[in-house]
């Protein structure tokens, strides 16, 4: 059993921060890849910003430069800077292992006004 608990969305105007926290409750073993994606309504979920194990991290080409993902074992932060409206989505938090087993949080939701 693994459990994902997300925490840290909210609404914030255009230029503003956030940042989004996300833990793993597992024991005795650490997941290869934990990151985020988004879903904005009508859209697909996107990958936003991927962390590895060995802190290998890839970000989306939207969000380049403004976000910052960081891990501690098997909690992973998302810092979000200069967010703009076409942030708003709900954001997911993801726990990968190599064998190919996903997790996925329940999404909390980022709202940015103009």
């Amino acid at each position: 059993q693994v459990d994902i608990v997300e925490s840290g969305g909210g609404l914030v105007r255009a230029g503003g921060s956030l940042r989004l926290s996300c833990s793993a409750s597992v024991t005795g073993s650490t997941f290869h890849t934990m990151g985020w994606y988004r879903q904005a309504p009508g859209k697909p979920r996107e990958s936003v910003a991927l962390a590895s194990s060995s802190r290998r991290t890839t970000y989306a080409e939207s969000v380049q430069g403004r976000f910052t993902i960081s891990r501690d074992r098997n909690t992973v932060f998302l810092q979000m800077n200069d967010l703009k409206p076409e942030d708003t989505a709900v954001y997911y938090c993801n726990a990968h292992r190599l064998s190919g087993d996903n997790f996925w949080g329940q999404g909390t939701q980022v709202t940015v006004s103009s």
